[in-house]
């Protein structure tokens, strides 16, 4: 069994592969359309983003809108990678738990993720 794909509940699917390709710089799947988009890496992983209606944002570090997973991204500089993303659009919440560490941003769509020291 080999994992072939990571894929994100949104409200816009285009506009959430649109911020992680600037970030990542990943090749965006040609067929990707209004309902769901993807991303693919050169091992063959896909991060695909799908239409959900009425999709809530999870609410991190509250639960109400528990966030189920996040994704982790290795940086070599942390306050570098944290402006990026600001500047393409990513949130960064108030509570922090390392931030000398590692970082917790939202995308767009109000997932969590890190960048790591790496």
């Amino acid at each position: 069994m080999k994992l072939s794909a990571i894929t994100l509940d949104c409200p816009d699917p285009l506009a959430l592969a649109a911020f992680y390709q600037q970030a990542t710089g990943l090749e965006p799947h040609p067929k990707s359309d209004a309902d769901f988009a993807a991303l693919t890496c050169e091992n063959g992983l896909t991060i695909g983003f799908q239409r959900v209606d009425d999709y809530q944002a999870p609410r991190w570090p509250d639960q109400t809108v528990p966030q189920q997973f996040h994704l982790d991204f290795a940086v070599d500089d942390l306050d570098e990678a944290e402006a990026r993303l600001l500047d393409l659009g990513a949130g960064k919440p108030d509570h922090q738990p390392n931030e000398d560490r590692w970082r917790v941003l939202t995308d767009p769509a109000g997932h969590p993720f890190c960048v790591i020291r790496g």
